[in-house]
């Protein structure tokens, strides 16, 4: 009973770390994301400009109506004044769709009160603790409210078994949630969900299938309806639906099909389109916790006779959603992400069937990432040796991380539970390795700030709508973005922009430029590297001449600019 009670208080203070893990750095620039926040952030800051809910605004190249526009009013909404203010909800999403894992994991698991209680934690913390859920469940994106959204009527089977039997009131309700989804990110999600419903109720009636075509057919059609009425209210509001016709339903959805180029069985067998790749996101999204998934395929195929009604909902949600998503030539592992919660839950629910050797197996990769983040620390003190860039609290948390996780390893019965927990300090010391980056040093100073507000500053962009970021760094400019391709010196820069940002070395001071004069300069991390410059990464060691840089404020000293007439559309894509 006493051991009962520890292992309750320990998952209780689980939780509250991943809570904590999920709210740190959340402001930062360099947080785990997708670049499409970027594009996304423009849009919803154009729209609020603008006055208007609708039509979305944008100054990007055939990216206006690029997702519905229930986000970009979430995020006007959340006040756009901050990267926090938007990325909040978005957590909040995440953690909700955490709660009901451990609500179901208490319900459907078998055993005591406190077995039960222990299988919904160990939920909530495996989905708090995949990769991919803290990549794409904290940032400014559709998927947190996309999977939430969506796994609510599974939730709703679940949970209450009688809804199976509502003629009405609960399929509409589930065409609402759908709806939702529909609005946050598209009207395809109709295929996987239409599927997953009529294999739920196909279940439900042992697979007779008359039954099934008498009673539950209206259910479903009474959902997808529902749902797909609520997304005909963009075309319905929109003041310009041709676009929304042109730009996000043939553009954006059924240009998926375009293999462009290869054929489609081409693109189906081979290259990162192909099925095998995104067969394998189910590996590669829970990242350290990728051992134990991948047993768990192993676990329910040993015991596929032996799995329960609600196992067997969430293998059917699982397998409509892959099937759906690798119809399309545009095949990507983030498509999985709505599979994520199922696969938590039914990780909890084989827990103890899961053998150990899968979770030492984590706990030694994470290992290997606790020594790499060290080593890398070291190496940027180095560089960086006047500035003193981590406090002795970080040390500490590497320290104590380190040794729990050679805890978990050598103590049987502790490795089971302490996994998800590693995994999630993994991510704790990752972020507070990033957050020199985002802190005082990764920010420009307060005289920089005040002396670009209401001036025209260029900024190096490597992907489309990067510029954005710089809003938020410098609040108050008119903030455009110059390609980083053009391999543009700092001098060439002077001669076309008064006011602009160029990275460098991290020991480097001017970039050998005589007609600049620095106004101040903050710490950055520079992504998507050539394939030249990741083979020098990875094979000569050159990290630190390019992945860790200075980016420094300058102001031109050269007479007769010649700014390029081009918009910051066309010159950051």
């Amino acid at each position: 009973m006493k051991w009962s009670r520890l292992r309750t208080a320990w998952y209780v203070l689980a939780c509250l770390l991943a809570v904590c893990v999920y709210f740190y750095g959340l402001d930062g620039q360099h947080i785990p994301k997708n670049g499409d926040e970027y594009v996304y952030e423009h849009i919803t800051r154009l729209t609020a400009d603008s006055g208007k809910l609708l039509p979305l605004q944008s100054q990007l190249d055939n990216m206006r109506n690029t997702k519905p526009p229930l986000l970009f009013w979430q995020g006007i909404a959340s006040g756009s004044r901050s990267l926090w203010t938007l990325r909040y909800p978005s957590v909040m999403y995440t953690l909700l769709t955490a709660a009901m894992l451990l609500m179901l994991g208490c319900k459907l698991s078998a055993g005591s009160k406190a077995d039960k209680l222990h299988t919904g934690y160990i939920a909530a913390l495996t989905y708090l603790a995949f990769f991919s859920t803290y990549r794409y469940g904290r940032p400014f994106l559709t998927n947190p409210p996309e999977v939430f959204w969506l796994f609510l009527p599974l939730f709703v089977l679940l949970y209450w078994r009688q809804a199976f039997e509502s003629r009405f009131l609960i399929p509409l309700l589930f065409g609402i949630s759908i709806g939702i989804a529909f609005l946050y990110k598209s009207f395809a999600l109709g295929l996987p969900v239409a599927l997953g419903l009529s294999g739920w109720y196909l279940q439900q009636r042992r697979y007779r299938v008359a039954d099934f075509l008498k009673q539950d057919t209206p259910k479903v059609a009474i959902t997808i309806t529902v749902a797909v009425a609520l997304f005909a209210l963009w075309f319905v509001l929109d003041p310009d639906p041709q676009s929304v016709w042109k730009e996000f339903i043939v553009g954006e959805n059924v240009g998926k099909f375009d293999p462009h180029g290869p054929g489609y069985l081409e693109t189906l067998l081979w290259g990162g389109s192909s099925i095998w790749s995104y067969a394998l996101a189910f590996l590669t999204n829970p990242g350290l916790l990728t051992f134990p998934v991948a047993a768990l395929f192993f676990v329910a195929y040993r015991r596929r006779h032996q799995l329960g009604d609600e196992q067997i909902l969430l293998w059917i949600w699982i397998a409509a959603l892959f099937l759906s998503f690798a119809l399309p030539s545009q095949r990507s592992g983030r498509y999985m992400l709505a599979a994520m919660p199922a696969i938590a839950l039914l990780c909890a629910l084989n827990w103890q069937h899961i053998s150990r050797k899968a979770f030492v197996a984590s706990l030694l990769f994470a290992a290997t990432l606790i020594a790499t983040i060290a080593y890398l620390t070291v190496r940027l003190q180095t560089e960086l040796p006047e500035t003193a860039l981590y406090p002795p609290l970080f040390w500490l948390l590497i320290a104590g991380t380190g040794v729990l996780t050679l805890l978990a390893i050598a103590v049987p019965g502790f490795t089971r539970d302490g996994s998800n927990v590693v995994a999630l300090l993994v991510l704790l010391c990752l972020a507070a390795f990033l957050r020199p980056f985002d802190g005082a040093l990764g920010n420009y100073g307060a005289d920089s700030i005040r002396h670009a507000q209401g001036k025209d500053v260029w900024v190096p962009c490597n992907f489309r709508a990067v510029d954005e970021g710089h809003r938020f760094l410098l609040p108050g400019a008119a903030v455009h973005g110059y390609s980083e391709d053009q391999n543009l010196t700092a001098n060439e820069l002077a001669a076309r922009f008064p006011l602009f940002a160029v990275r460098m070395a991290l020991n480097d001071s001017t970039g050998g430029c005589a007609a600049c004069k620095p106004l101040g300069q903050r710490l950055d991390i520079r992504g998507r590297q050539s394939s030249a410059e990741l083979k020098e990464m990875f094979f000569e060691g050159r990290v630190f001449q390019h992945l860790f840089v200075k980016e420094v404020l300058m102001e031109s000293t050269a007479g007769n600019l010649v700014i390029p007439a081009q918009t910051p559309a066309q010159m950051c894509r």
